[in-house]
């Protein structure tokens, strides 16, 4: 455990962070670094190139960051007893009922064989539903049939949230259930489309709406007063930019596709969210999940759950798996620290036996799977930060 950052410490992770601040670079962000009760806070740069100044409770969208809090929803309807971990979603997700699976993954989607087993929400939480982003499929020469055929019904699950192309929760799943799975249920981590999943069940065991389920057992008992679907006050959102031949490129405006409720409450990666409501989240974890979540849920969102045999068939790359695995919800690293990143530009890293919460958000797309240097460098400063 640590006693703190030390204050030679806080003036490097300034430093840091200020180094990665440009128009060309990262046009704005918040790092928090949090030991025990002591939290630091840099806000630099701006919302929009040329814009208003990022401040400490600007919004961010924070895509697949929203993984770990869908996974922490439904863990909360486990402990309430209205959802169980290996029952087969059937009952709640009739649209998913025996699945066929495809026999290549790239192949045509009439060549398929039955699942040889339902899939459970187990499977949702930990990617081993058969269903999700393969790495493979991006270096394919042409584009798979299923990657096609989830496009053309909206169910934007193979690439960067698309909020305003997904359609209400009861369409976009029986779409999903229209589709092979490209694994047998427990054979392969497959990445994104199980968190997608995990809302609409979520939504059906508690019934209401997803968005209500994350207000009512997570955001308001944690005082996360800023995290949802849309940004009600769009002029804190930081507009997105992804990288192009000449510089930054606008991706979404403020009043874009996250200025508005969506017909689907995407749990993949559709929420924006602050720095200091992330930082709420990440301190339940660290309590043991008090007041939301009991110590058995955190236990199984912290710690490794895939077997040798999922992780050989592959993950994010080819070194996806060193020194790294899948929890309930999150990635875990060897050294316990556990987390998730968001392509649009946010990293959320916990390390208990550190004593060490470090939050990053930009609005900066990933140019990769792995975070760019902006991130791994202040969570390398918050590390020698510490006392």
């Amino acid at each position: 455990m640590s006693t703190g950052l030390t204050a030679a410490g806080i003036e490097k992770l300034r430093e840091t962070a200020a180094e990665h601040v440009g128009d060309t670079q990262v046009p704005g962000l918040v790092a928090l670094v949090a030991s025990g009760e002591q939290v630091h806070v840099e806000s630099l740069g701006h919302l929009t190139i040329g814009g208003a100044p990022v401040a400490r409770d600007s919004l961010f969208r924070i895509a697949s960051t929203t993984k770990p809090i869908t996974a922490a929803a439904v863990l909360r309807l486990v402990d309430e007893g209205l959802v169980d971990l290996d029952e087969p979603v059937d009952r709640l997700l009739p649209e998913l009922a025996n699945p066929r699976v495809l026999r290549r993954p790239d192949g045509p989607l009439t060549d398929t064989v039955p699942a040889r087993r339902a899939i459970t929400a187990r499977d949702l939480l930990t990617f081993t539903g058969g269903f999700g982003m393969a790495m493979e499929m991006f270096a394919a020469a042409t584009p798979w049939p299923v990657d096609q055929a989830q496009r053309s019904l909206g169910l934007a699950t193979f690439g960067p949230p698309e909020p305003a192309v997904q359609p209400d929760p009861d369409t976009w799943i029986a779409n999903l259930g229209s589709l092979p799975l490209l694994a047998q249920p427990g054979e392969r981590w497959l990445y994104n489309t199980g968190s997608s999943v995990l809302g609409v069940l979520a939504a059906r065991a508690a019934g209401t709406p997803f968005a209500e389920v994350l207000r009512s057992r997570l955001f308001e008992p944690l005082g996360m007063r800023d995290t949802r679907f849309w940004a009600a006050d769009s002029s804190r959102l930081a507009t997105a930019y992804v990288s192009g031949p000449g510089g930054l490129l606008v991706w979404d405006q403020p009043d874009g596709a996250w200025s508005r409720p969506p017909a689907f409450g995407d749990g993949a990666a559709g929420l924006v969210s602050t720095a200091e409501d992330l930082l709420a989240f990440a301190r339940m974890l660290l309590r043991g999940g008090s007041p939301v979540l009991s110590a058995e849920a955190v236990r199984g969102m912290t710690t490794d759950q895939l077997t040798a045999e999922q992780k050989a068939r592959g993950g994010l790359g080819p070194d996806f798996f060193t020194g790294r695995s899948w929890t309930l919800g999150q990635s875990v690293l060897d050294s316990g620290a556990y987390g998730w990143d968001g392509g649009l530009g946010t990293s959320f890293l916990v390390d208990p036996g550190r004593d060490l919460i470090v939050i990053v958000l930009t609005q900066r797309m990933f140019d990769s799977p792995e975070p760019p240097p902006v991130h791994r460098a202040i969570q390398a400063a918050a590390y020698a930060a510490l006392a």
